[in-house]
């Protein structure tokens, strides 16, 4: 059982990073750093949108308008450590 708890583990650590990974291209994307028309950038930029936006999309709705500020990613990953410090402190000792 620890053994697929630690899976689930790895699993929300990728996911951190691909949503830090979003962010940090979703930057670059409207300051016009990366090129927009080529196909190999804009397939990075729709696999992260596709990996993220499911989860992304239910807490913009629940947030405020910031006036163009996305505080989403920040609340999922605040979301993402809350469940790993959970898991660690209260699932992770007691099992066998």
């Amino acid at each position: 059982m620890r053994a697929i708890l630690d899976v689930v583990f790895i699993i929300l650590n990728l996911y951190t990073w691909v949503i830090i990974a979003n962010v940090i291209f979703s930057w670059l994307y409207a300051f016009n750093v990366v090129n927009s028309s080529n196909q190999f950038i804009a397939m990075i930029g729709q696999t992260l949108y596709n990996l993220t936006e499911p989860l992304l999309r239910p807490i913009r709705r629940f947030l405020p308008p910031m006036g163009g500020l996305d505080l989403s990613p920040i609340v999922l990953l605040l979301g993402i450590f809350l469940l790993e410090r959970i898991i660690g402190l209260y699932v992770y000792p007691y099992v066998f």
